[in-house]
């Protein structure tokens, strides 16, 4: 994927020549821990944060070829770092990581850079930027899509939101795992585009399930019916991808569940706030949330289709 091609500077997959970056990486979960690998790869120098030391020790372990180290705690990140990546949780861990007593901004120098992967909520993507102003650093939120398959492939889409004359250097920085990143508007903005991301996402699985389950009720032979259907007008990512697995009752490809009642809340109370009528979203949610209840949350989101044909469930 890279190549060396002088002691100091390394071509890329896409041609360019760059100088390795000392690059903090927060949060090791199956995303991050792809993420960052990527840039270890291409010889970054990958400083990386987890709370949990299994993963971190694991995941050093991986790439302990590669130029990477474990830091225990955000401070000497934030000390250490050029650029400081982020893939975690939610909300508080957002906050928790930046601007608490115990964040790395804390510590991170003036005109450095922090890209934030999370998917959270559009209002602490701005609440963080007001604290990395303060501090002269450029912060950018910059959810993905593509899943885990996207990240351990190095081909996820990034909608980003941040300073306008920076997104060149962006673009850069996460072009070892993306293959496309755009920038949707300030801050808070990239948020926004995740949101209607996953609506969409959401209503397509729902919509794929009922069509799946109307054909099996139907008699159908519905992996030829999947083979026609997908050539056509119906055709989309979720029913290449998920149709036959979800006819195969696989549910365990990334994306769980619980991840998606997280997100899809976020976009209800979003959708609140700005007087979005969103009645397909909102019914979809509590379907997923029916799947939680009986215990499936660890599933994949294509499991909407267990929900319609499992004897578990009640009408």
């Amino acid at each position: 994927m890279a190549e060396q091609t002088t002691e100091d500077y390394i071509i890329h997959k896409n041609g360019r020549a760059f100088k390795p970056r000392k690059v903090g990486f927060i949060g090791l979960g199956k995303m991050g821990s792809a993420m960052a690998g990527h840039l270890a790869r291409v010889g970054h120098i990958v400083h990386v944060f987890n709370r949990s030391k299994e993963k971190t020790d694991n995941w050093i372990k991986a790439f302990e070829s590669y130029s990477v180290s474990k830091v225990n705690s955000l401070d000497l990140m934030g000390e250490a770092c050029e650029i400081i990546i982020s893939c975690v949780g939610d909300d508080d861990d957002l906050r928790e990581i930046t601007f608490s007593p115990t964040g790395c901004f804390q510590t991170m120098q003036k005109n450095t850079i922090f890209i934030d992967h999370s998917t959270t909520s559009c209002d602490v993507a701005q609440e963080v930027n007001r604290f990395a102003v303060e501090r002269s650093i450029s912060f950018f939120d910059a959810p993905v899509s593509g899943g885990t398959s996207g990240a351990k492939n190095g081909v996820l889409s990034i909608m980003f939101g941040g300073p306008k004359e920076q997104t060149e250097s962006l673009k850069h920085i996460v072009d070892p795992y993306s293959k496309t990143a755009e920038r949707m508007g300030d801050v808070g903005s990239g948020q926004l585009a995740k949101m209607v991301n996953q609506i969409c996402i959401s209503g397509l699985i729902q919509g794929l399930a009922e069509g799946l389950k109307f054909g099996l009720d139907s008699g159908l032979d519905m992996k030829t019916v999947l083979s026609v259907i997908s050539k056509g007008a119906a055709q989309s990512w979720q029913m290449e991808n998920r149709g036959s697995t979800m006819l195969e009752g696989k549910y365990n490809f990334g994306f769980a569940v619980d991840h998606m009642i997280k997100d899809l809340t976020i976009v209800l109370e979003q959708g609140i706030k700005q007087n979005s009528d969103l009645e397909i979203t909102k019914h979809v949610k509590e379907f997923y949330e029916d799947l939680s209840n009986k215990g499936y949350g660890n599933l994949d989101t294509s499991a909407l289709l267990l929900r319609l044909t499992s004897k578990k469930f009640t009408r």
